[in-house]
């Protein structure tokens, strides 16, 4: 409404100089784009910001109908729209429920917003539309949806996840009960199943307490950079919508991260792993695990490879990339910046030799002997995102193809971790 005053006052003052130059300051540096048409459907005046969204110049739309400006799918029934707006004038605000597309010279089109305001002199009756470029908020607006879309498919694993766990302690229950009905008979067959009944609750209430941990931060995240995305509607505002998208796309990624490490448990312990044997590249393969790092590798930190040998070995291919990917993630989450992660590949009799070294927190000594164990966290990383399952995972594909892993490991200076797989 203050806009369309100021175009009226721009004709009620044209011939007062002080008027006429304020009237003329806002009408020229407004951020909307105006558009004055008569009652005839024709522009009779733009201003600049007009000119810039829609590629004319001033004197290209002045004596034209407004449908200049309208896709050329929407242009009849505009008509009948701009018809009935001036048997029943008033102000409004257009698009509410749908969308509104607008042309530009060239032909392209770009989403709107647009405000309609109406007023009438001795001579004719006058329209004026307010028109913004929301390209950039729809865009915010499709990759908020794609992002809600992917926490819902998250979302839904970890009810899988859960239904599976639960379903695991129902089918150990029975496995219990029928040990307690054959007390009698196997005291020692008793006691292993209780062993593993309290293990299993264990390792569940393990589950429940790390995930309940795990989960909030990047759900929490996730949850406020939208809320504060929906904030930053200006076009001015674009850097800080990304910032927010970014800290979403991380958040989603590190819950994918959390649910595959569960799913490999899950498959391993179910005995649903297969060993597919093929050529593997072990060079290719790293510059691979590298390239998916990067966005979460620290400032300054550097990965310093050598291959001695020749880099094709025949083995699972899978599982030796889910290695490499923990050992260098590991490597570079536990290392500070400008760090450097040094691997050295060498072959020996029939084997492959992949030795990763950083110069990160260690592991103390005393915790060293359960480093494989599930859901095992150091007392200096709890402040470190983790499940704590990823090296008892790499151990379990280890053994699965036939080879061994070893560590050494100083508080403070850095862990050098080597594995030893068949290599044909």
């Amino acid at each position: 409404m203050t806009m369309m005053l100021v175009i009226y006052l721009k004709r009620l003052y044209g011939s007062l100089e002080k008027e006429e130059r304020q009237v003329n300051a806002l009408f020229e540096f407004a951020t909307e784009g105006i558009v004055l048409t008569n009652g005839r459907g024709e522009i009779i005046l733009v201003n600049p910001e007009a000119e810039r969204l829609f590629g004319y110049e001033k004197s290209e739309l002045l004596g034209q109908k407004i449908e200049l400006l309208i896709p050329q799918r929407f242009k009849e029934r505009h008509t009948d729209y701009r018809n009935d707006f001036y048997q029943n004038p008033g102000n409004r605000k257009m698009g509410h429920g749908r969308d509104l597309y607008a042309r530009k010279k060239d032909g392209s089109e770009f989403a709107v917003e647009v405000s309609l305001s109406t007023f009438r002199d001795k001579r004719d009756q006058y329209v004026i539309s307010f028109i913004i470029d929301i390209t950039q908020r729809k865009e915010s607006e499709r990759k908020l949806l794609q992002q809600k879309e992917q926490l819902e498919a998250v979302t839904n694993d970890i009810r899988k996840l859960n239904s599976e766990l639960e379903s695991k302690v129902e089918e150990r229950t029975l496995i219990l009960k029928d040990a307690l009905t054959e007390l009698e008979r196997s005291q020692t067959e008793l006691e292993e199943a209780l062993n593993k009944e309290k293990e299993l609750n264990e390792i569940k209430s393990r589950f429940v307490s790390m995930a309940s941990h795990e989960f909030r931060t990047p759900l929490s995240t996730i949850l406020s950079s939208a809320t504060l995305i929906s904030r930053y509607q200006q076009s001015e505002e674009q850097q800080q919508r990304q910032k927010h998208v970014t800290r979403i796309k991380n958040a989603v990624k590190h819950l994918n991260d959390l649910l595959e490490d569960f799913l490999s448990l899950g498959k391993l312990e179910e005995g649903k792993v297969e060993i597919n044997l093929s050529k593997v590249n072990l060079a290719e393969l790293m510059d691979e695990v590298e390239e998916e790092l990067r966005p979460s590798i620290k400032e300054g930190q550097k990965l310093e490879t050598r291959i001695n040998a020749d880099p094709h070995c025949v083995t699972d291919k899978r599982m030796v990339k889910h290695i490499f990917h923990n050992l260098l993630s590991n490597a570079f989450k536990f290392s500070g910046e400008g760090k450097s992660v040094h691997v050295d590949v060498s072959t020996l009799d029939g084997e492959v030799s992949i030795r990763v070294r950083d110069e990160g927190i260690g592991i103390a000594a005393d915790e060293q002997q359960f480093l494989f164990d599930s859901f095992f966290r150091a007392k200096n990383a709890f402040n470190i995102q983790g499940t704590g399952l990823g090296l008892h995972i790499v151990n379990r594909y280890i053994n699965l193809l036939g080879g061994n892993i070893t560590f050494e490991s100083e508080l403070d200076k850095g862990t050098s971790v080597t594995v030893s797989l068949p290599c044909q």
